[in-house]
């Protein structure tokens, strides 16, 4: 625990105490809705007065995330503070940990938004992860080429979510306009995985140290978006429960308290490697929200408040599927009135293309997870088109 933290009482918080959420988007808003069952209140800091957090909180302080009069003002009303995105100052939750505790910290904060200071942190934790150097320069840019091979994908530091922030450099004479066509610098570059699939443990650690997870759910993307998540992840046991004990191995070693969303690759041997991680609720674990009856964000308050961590029981399989921009949300009267499908909006005003505007949960008996035919199925009008080109086929 940092010092700051450690200045205020670990004791649980009492119900109508006030939860400060720094950021008004879609997992501020499902987090507040989560306190409020709790019996707590929701404080949002956020520049955006009708954001989807605002909509449903009980107080929200309008201000800048680096406006250190707004942050005083925010942490003196609240009695801890919790975050739901990471494109904010480490520097900002450092001043708000000066007023009242902040859970997770700035300090797990800085290691997460920055891809160097992460993969140099899971490196020094003996966590398995794909081939990757640090890119500073030109000299050290074709360094990382050799010592990597071609293709290898070029990845800001910071800032990069959604497929954002990276390039796939096939040979050498894309190098240069790679390396030109990212900032800031330094970079990172990743040497390609021989890929399976990839999958997400949502982890969660309470103010005593217990730690809980999530089965791990199956992740597909979509133009460099998450799609669909499929839980639990029809993997081997033995892999899924590796997958749960490198989860819980970093939120350990991080000193978590909240939830930490966990990506991670399966290579075609089985072998298991990191991606990133996430101090935050993640959109992967969207689908606890209809399939357990504790979900992720009633986890994450309840870590960030000092309740106890009740086990991480599911009472059905699942099918999570993003709804994003204008093409899925013209389906929503058909989502609407297709019989299995369960909705959450997020409340935002505008369906812009590549915008996350809500997701579908659909459940199936424990056990009964179909396989792929029966989940374009149960999706209806969201199951995956053919593509058009291909009628004589």
């Amino acid at each position: 625990m940092s010092a700051s933290s450690s200045r205020f009482s670990s004791a649980a918080l009492a119900p109508n105490s006030v939860i400060g959420i720094v950021g008004g988007g879609q997992l501020g808003r499902m987090s507040a809705v989560a306190a409020a069952k709790l019996g707590f209140r929701a404080h949002i800091l956020t520049q955006d007065a009708n954001g989807p957090a605002a909509q449903v909180a009980h107080q929200v302080t309008l201000g800048a995330y680096d406006d250190h009069k707004a942050l005083e003002a925010f942490a003196r009303a609240v009695d801890v503070v919790t975050f739901e995105f990471e494109n904010i100052s480490a520097d900002a939750l450092d001043c708000l940990a000066q007023y009242c505790p902040v859970r997770p910290s700035g300090a797990i904060l800085r290691i997460s938004q920055d891809r160097l200071s992460e993969k140099t942190f899971l490196s020094e934790a003996e966590i398995p992860l794909a081939p990757w150097m640090a890119v500073t320069d030109h000299a050290s840019l074709h360094a990382a080429a050799e010592k990597l091979g071609f293709p290898f994908i070029l990845k800001t530091t910071r800032n990069g979510y959604d497929g954002k922030g990276q390039a796939r450099v096939y040979e050498a004479s894309q190098l240069e306009d790679a390396f030109a066509s990212l900032a800031p610098h330094p970079l990172v570059a990743e040497g390609m995985v021989d890929f399976a699939c990839e999958i997400s443990v949502m982890v969660v650690r309470g103010t005593d140290g217990t730690t809980r997870c999530f089965a791990p759910g199956l992740n597909s993307h979509r133009d460099g978006i998450l799609d669909v998540t499929l839980a639990p992840a029809p993997v081997p046991e033995e892999t899924a429960e590796r997958a749960q004990t490198l989860a819980v191995a970093i939120a350990e070693k991080l000193d978590l308290i909240g939830i930490l969303g966990v990506e991670m690759f399966i290579d075609s041997a089985g072998n298991l490697l990191v991606n990133e991680i996430a101090p935050r609720p993640h959109n992967s674990g969207h689908w606890t929200m209809d399939a357990c009856p504790t979900d992720q964000f009633d986890m994450h308050i309840r870590a960030v408040a000092g309740l106890p961590l009740p086990p991480t029981l599911r009472h059905s399989d699942a099918v999570m599927k993003n709804l994003v921009g204008p093409d899925d949300m013209a389906l929503w009267p058909e989502i609407l009135a297709t019989p299995g499908h369960i909705p959450h909006l997020y409340g935002k005003a505008a369906a812009r293309v590549g915008r996350k505007m809500g997701h579908v949960n659909i459940l199936f008996p424990y056990g009964s997870l179909p396989g792929a035919l029966g989940i374009q199925d149960a999706l209806g009008p969201l199951a995956e088109k053919p593509d058009a080109g291909n009628d004589d086929a």
